[in-house]
């Protein structure tokens, strides 16, 4: 599954749901697999330096498969405290066929070596610079300085924790204190450790979602929407959505993706929340009438979740930036022409990258778009003034809320047609 990952850039959920030995595992097996394969992911350039610094000499051509099954050894020795004989063990087990069985003697003698000093050798790791991939890490750098670069790259390395939005606010702490959980600033719900999500309870009565708290600040930034006509553009999975509906809005929700829809009108229908929901192109479609509130998440690169979703750093490129800033910025273009004289549009991203943020909005005011900045201010993102960067705009970073235990990073820009 890794190799999949890697080799042929398939994302890591998709390659778990479409594994036949997976839907075959018991629950906690398959929450074993997935975090294994997910810590792989997330300490790879770690693993690959305990990995160089264990061999005599490099692998010969075809080695990959081999250093694959390396990886998943060191990643359950050094990181999982996976007890050393079950690590090697199972290793060795995976190391089948003509290809593959005559390496067990070197994997076992590297597994045998990290079993005994791979703690010491990672202790001594620059952990943050090794697992970031050198684009990301420069980018980041020349964004917001190498300290906080160092920093967010720090927060990509520890599990994130779950956290939930409940439906009705007022029963916010009631949740919190049947879940057992932490209230954030921003009225999320934190738990730690929760295990299987459809488990919990309030899941099955559609009384809250999981959603990072970074992502519930936009929907927000429109203000009170009761008895507003909301239009939410690529609004799948829907956690704005059903805020916006949660909320009162009479919410027109758009998502081009038949699959991604239907996710979208599950969640909606296990909440008892109601949406207009489009199958349409939001850079093609238009409403009826101009509407005085948009919200466009907008498809992005996704680097502000890679805490979440840590194949992300091994998936993307740059040359995906440009090609999805373009996307960008025809799909704020369609933005403005739905918005009513005097609506609000809020365009948000779930990425660390300026140029599918901050510089798509200066693209868009610089072409003369009919649009002001409104400023976002620290009330209504939790009393939390860190979040907001010198323009007045939404900037969260993985390593903001550091004694929450992180949060996702988030861009958000709020607009106004003049």
């Amino acid at each position: 599954m890794v190799a999949t990952v890697l080799r042929r850039y398939r994302p890591l959920d998709d390659v778990l749901a479409n594994d036949k030995g997976m839907a075959q595992l018991a629950p906690r097996d398959r929450a074993f697999a997935r975090l294994l394969c997910a810590t792989v992911l997330r300490r790879l350039g770690q693993i690959d330096a305990l990995i160089d610094a264990s061999l005599n000499r490099p692998g010969k051509r075809g080695f990959a498969d081999v250093r694959d099954l390396l990886r998943l050894g060191v990643a359950q020795l050094v990181f999982l405290g996976t007890p050393a004989h079950a690590a090697v063990s199972t290793t060795l087990l995976l190391a089948q066929g003509p290809r593959l069985a005559g390496y067990k003697g070197l994997l076992n003698a590297v597994l045998r070596r990290l079993a005994r000093d791979g703690a010491e050798l990672a202790a001594a790791q620059d952990a943050p610079r090794l697992n970031t991939p050198d684009w990301l890490w420069r980018s980041w750098s020349a964004a917001y300085g190498e300290a906080t670069a160092r920093a967010i790259a720090q927060a990509h390395g520890e599990d994130p924790p779950l956290d939930i939005t409940v439906k009705n606010t007022p029963d916010l702490h009631v949740w919190a204190d049947r879940l057992g959980a932490e209230v954030l600033p921003t009225e999320s719900l934190r738990l730690r450790g929760a295990g299987d999500v459809s488990q919990l309870s309030g899941y099955g009565e559609g009384a809250w979602w999981v959603q990072d708290a970074a992502a519930t600040l936009p929907a927000r930034l429109l203000g009170d929407v009761a008895g507003k006509r909301v239009i939410d553009l690529c609004a799948a999975p829907g956690g704005k959505s059903a805020a916006l509906a949660a909320a009162g809005a009479e919410v027109t929700a758009v998502e081009q993706v038949p699959e991604r829809r239907a996710r979208l009108a599950d969640n909606l229908a296990r909440l008892g929340l109601h949406a207009d929901i489009v199958t349409a192109d939001a850079t093609a479609w238009r409403p009826p009438q101009p509407a005085p509130a948009v919200l466009l998440d907008a498809p992005c690169t996704g680097t502000g979740t890679i805490r979440r979703h840590p194949d992300i750093a091994h998936l993307k490129r740059p040359s995906d930036v440009a090609a999805l800033a373009q996307a960008q910025d025809r799909l704020l273009a369609a933005a403005v022409e739905m918005l009513s004289p005097g609506g609000l549009l809020v365009y948000a991203t779930c990425s660390l990258q300026p140029e599918e943020g901050p510089e798509r909005i200066a693209t868009l005011i610089a072409g003369g778009a009919p649009v002001e900045r409104i400023a976002v201010q620290a009330a209504e993102v939790g009393g939390l003034s860190e979040l907001i960067d010198g323009t007045g705009d939404l900037r969260t970073l993985p390593c903001h809320l550091p004694a929450h235990g992180g949060i996702d990073g988030f861009y958000a820009c709020r607009l106004r047609r003049q």
